[in-house]
């Protein structure tokens, strides 16, 4: 009689289990879907809409399209923004391959510090190094006379654009680096094959995929940036600058869409190409390569150490004019030091815009991370059916979608009449909905990575062991997966702090965030007050970037203690 009461109830939780496991898949599933849609696919298609409506006044409609199209404007618009961009692809590629090179195949000192200042303009808005070089080469700059010219131009804009850009190409190719197979070199180097010969068919063959990736981010990147520009361009007009400008200074939303659609093209072309590219270089990976250790060449190390001296060198050099700047009490009249720049005495909330970014980039951190982290497991570790699909295509959308142009389909979305969204327009909550969609792709692509190294039958187990999947996923899932899921807090943190493109429009004088104070305190000519703004941001996403780091290892210890290594 025991055994026959005992199976129903068996039965029972083996139901409720279901039960609660389908919910949480599908709810989820659902919910992700719900929250795509508003927060990438119905912006984008309210911006397709604007630039092709022709409404009276708004520089939009299939006949301004191609009268902008025509004009002498746009194609001298164009030309600059495509040399800028290609010049800029051109200097940082090359010149990140070699610091990535020396990181990862060659045994120069002090890695892990060269790798962290190479890292510092991630830290900061683009706007900063613009700010740091008119101190440095500007009318009144600390090295002018260095300068035939000055700086205000195209050379400013590249240069700029180059600092800015540089740690977002050398990620790529470190990780293009970190593949290889030692096998092949040991074979090269028995049949007396000299390095150069070596690299020639190994290692350039390995990695030339990540090149054009890099090629293609900077590219990306530098075309639909205006944050350097409008620091530091003077005269040498954009298509960004211009976009920014008929959507905040005319209000011409229609032109503003109509020339975001543009900036669209080569992102959607080096996305689609580069996607291609990623393809066949996996395809020819091999699952049984062995990892390659460089060996000791003096001659080769010391070189690639001055080449990483260098470039370290310039970049302290750029940050830490921007970080002393912003501590003198009157440039260039009077250098002594004061903090009557971090006052923001002619900011309008003084304070209030870091404040501001602090809790939109702990939203988008926390709320995000766990929001992104827990659909990448929907996705990798459930049943694979359309919806799953269309949620993966959904995840990658924003990768090919620069910031600029997301946040203009904020704009002609959110301000739709009758949207009963509406009301969100100029919130914090809502810049926050558009930073983490902004990031979304980088941040579940690294999920996603992490949860395909985890074994399927981690939720077999809790399936047979009648656990529900949501309690495993948080019981199991997230302590394994932990070092991934710090790493885009982290990642989305920092990116929020620093973000102007794609929220530029979309705030409210209660909303201003710090960086957007930035561009504000420079148009208006307090540019001291904007290298203050701008040190501010770069010091807190330099300490929280090390506070995470420094929990990352407590945590691990703690809930990874599993593998540690018991002689220990």
């Amino acid at each position: 009689m025991h055994s026959s009461l005992t199976l129903p109830a068996g039965r029972d939780a083996g139901l409720r289990c279901a039960r609660a496991d389908r919910l949480f898949i599908d709810g989820g599933k659902w919910t992700m879907l719900v929250l795509l849609l508003l927060a990438v696919l119905l912006p984008l298609t309210a911006m397709l809409w604007r630039g092709f409506a022709g409404e009276p006044g708004q520089g939009g409609g299939l006949a301004a399209a191609a009268e902008l199209l025509a004009s002498a404007n746009f194609r001298w618009l164009l030309g600059n923004s495509l040399k800028v961009a290609l010049t800029v692809a051109l200097i940082v590629v090359p010149l990140a391959y070699l610091f990535a090179y020396a990181l990862q195949r060659t045994l120069i000192p002090a890695k892990g510090l060269w790798r962290g200042i190479s890292l510092l303009p991630l830290l900061a808005p683009s706007m900063l190094p613009g700010i740091a070089l008119i101190y440095l080469f500007g009318n009144q700059g600390l090295l002018r006379e260095l300068l035939d010219d000055n700086i205000y131009g195209f050379w400013g804009i590249v240069l700029g654009e180059a600092i800015y850009t540089f740690p977002h190409a050398l990620m790529i190719l470190l990780s293009a680096l970190a593949l290889a197979d030692a096998r092949l070199f040991d074979a090269a180097a028995s049949m007396g094959a000299s390095p150069w010969k070596a690299f020639r068919s190994i290692t350039w063959p390995g990695s030339r995929q990540g090149v054009f990736a890099a090629f293609c981010l900077v590219f990306t990147l530098t075309i639909t940036d205006f944050g350097v520009p409008v620091v530091i361009g003077g005269d040498y007009q954009v298509l960004a600058l211009e976009a920014y400008k008929a959507v905040v200074g005319q209000q011409q939303f229609g032109r503003g869409a109509l020339i975001g659609l543009v900036l669209l093209v080569p992102a959607l072309l080096s996305f689609a190409v580069d996607a291609w590219l990623r393809r066949r270089q996996r395809d020819a990976m091999s699952g049984r390569a062995q990892v390659f250790r460089p060996v000791p060449a003096p001659r080769r190390d010391a070189t690639f150490l001055a080449v990483v001296i260098a470039l370290c060198s310039l970049l302290l050099l750029v940050f830490g004019m921007a970080v002393y700047s912003s501590l003198v009490a009157f440039w260039p009249y009077n250098l002594s030091l004061s903090l009557r720049h971090y006052a923001f005495a002619d900011l309008p909330g003084g304070w209030q815009p870091y404040f501001n970014s602090l809790l939109m980039a702990s939203a988008s951190a926390l709320i995000g991370g766990f929001l992104i982290f827990t659909g990448a497991w929907l996705l990798e570790k459930t049943r694979q059916d359309a919806l799953t699909q269309v949620l993966r295509l959904l995840c990658f959308v924003p990768m090919a979608v620069p910031g600029l142009v997301l946040g203009l389909g904020y704009v002609f979305f959110f301000n739709l009449p009758g949207n009963p969204l509406g009301g969100l327009y100029g919130s914090l909550l809502l810049l926050t909905v558009c930073t983490v969609a902004h990031f979304l792709s980088t941040a579940q692509i690294t999920a996603s990575t992490a949860l395909r190294q985890l074994d399927g039958e981690f939720e077999a187990a809790a399936l047979s062991l009648r656990v529900p999947l949501f309690r495993h996923y948080l019981r199991v899932t997230l302590p394994l997966c932990l070092p991934a899921l710090l790493d885009i807090v982290r990642y989305l943190f920092v990116s929020a702090m620093t973000t102007v493109s794609a929220v530029i429009f979309l705030y409210s004088p209660d909303s201003m965030l710090a960086a957007i104070a930035v561009l504000n305190m420079d148009d208006a000519g307090n540019v001291g007050g904007a290298a203050a703004m701008s040190t501010l941001i770069l010091l807190t996403s330099a300490a929280v970037s090390l506070l995470l780091a420094a929990a990352s290892r407590g945590l691990l210890r703690r809930s990874q203690a599993w593998r540690q290594d018991p002689s220990h």
